[in-house]
């Protein structure tokens, strides 16, 4: 239920990115079910490899190349899907940081939701 509560709500923060940030398009709500889907996938098994590969460059930015990282994992998710568009990389960069900002929150109400106490 917890999973599926948080996919929904990520569903409807990319819908919420693509309604406040012009360089993000989302088809429809099934568009970002599969999208969300997708990006999840995506961070789960590529961004780790990503970050190891990577590593070197994130120590000398002090991190903010992850912010690239995340873009790219952004970028890679709409040009797999058709519902799902982003114009570039500063768009992906943009529509990821928003994305994020809004997957902390949703994943923070989520685990305090469902939190044992």
């Amino acid at each position: 239920m917890k999973l599926l509560l948080r996919w929904l709500l990520l569903a409807a923060a990319l819908l919420f990115v693509a309604y406040v940030y012009d360089g993000v398009s989302v088809q429809s709500f099934q568009s970002a079910l599969l999208a969300a889907f997708v990006i999840g996938l995506l961070n789960t098994f590529v961004k780790p490899l990503l970050i190891i590969l990577t590593l070197p460059v994130t120590v000398i930015t002090v991190g903010l190349f992850l912010f690239v990282i995340n873009a790219l994992m952004f970028w890679g998710a709409a040009s797999l899907l058709d519902g799902f568009n982003v114009t570039g990389f500063t768009a992906a960069l943009i529509g990821s940081v928003i994305y994020s900002v809004l997957s902390y929150l949703i994943n923070t109400a989520v685990d305090s939701l469902f939190s044992k106490k």
